[in-house]
């Protein structure tokens, strides 16, 4: 298969990793909340060989709005210095990967995901792990009521009261979980909501 460059910068973490099948040649993980665009090309440069790959996978979001673009332009930038092809993944997918794999218990789980304005990014996920519903952006209230008895992991459970859930960040190494058909995502933004700017009508 060959190596792969994985690029996450889509929450407050940012991490790099090259890996090869189900193998993870090396990694690199910091939860730096901003600053992805001066940390994300060092961090490659530091993995072997400058990071270099035959392929390259990133983090589509959804997820911070700045940082969702910083990861996708740097996975571009490079896939068209280097001629390698660049897919993506959504965040809700890792996440949810790295939910299931580290709670053998589970048979399913839900995303939550900080998504401003009040509102969380919530997609829920059946084990093995295929989603088991669209994304939505949802207030607190109306999030718990779409995730139900399904066990809460991500950057968000913090809004969800008592109810809570497990704090967890993507990381680019677990991208090892993902299967083929989770990998294949253009690389473009997944904003989860429609834009907050609306274009002005024609006079």
């Amino acid at each position: 298969m060959g190596l792969t460059l994985v690029i996450d910068t889509a929450t407050a973490a940012c991490s790099v990793a090259l890996i090869d099948g189900d193998r993870v040649i090396a990694s690199a993980h910091q939860v730096v909340g901003r600053g992805h665009a001066e940390r994300l090309v060092p961090m490659i440069a530091e993995l072997p060989g400058g990071g270099r790959a035959e392929a390259i996978l990133v983090d589509c979001g959804p997820g911070s709005f700045t940082g969702v673009r910083v990861g996708i332009a740097a996975a571009v930038g490079l896939g068209i210095g280097w001629g390698v092809p660049v897919s993506g993944y959504s965040s809700t997918a890792l996440i949810a990967a790295a939910g299931l794999a580290d709670n053998i218990d589970w048979e399913g789980l839900a995303v939550v995901l900080e998504g401003g304005h009040g509102e969380l990014f919530v997609q829920p996920y059946d084990r093995p792990l295929a989603p088991a519903g669209p994304l939505a952006s949802l207030k607190p209230d109306a999030a718990l009521a779409a995730i139900g008895d399904r066990p809460a992991i991500g950057t968000g459970v913090r809004w969800l009261g008592d109810a809570g859930g497990v704090e967890a960040l993507p990381d680019a190494a677990r991208a090892i979980l993902l299967p083929q058909a989770l990998r294949t995502l253009p690389p473009r933004p997944i904003y989860g909501r429609a834009p907050d700017a609306k274009p002005q009508a024609p006079k």
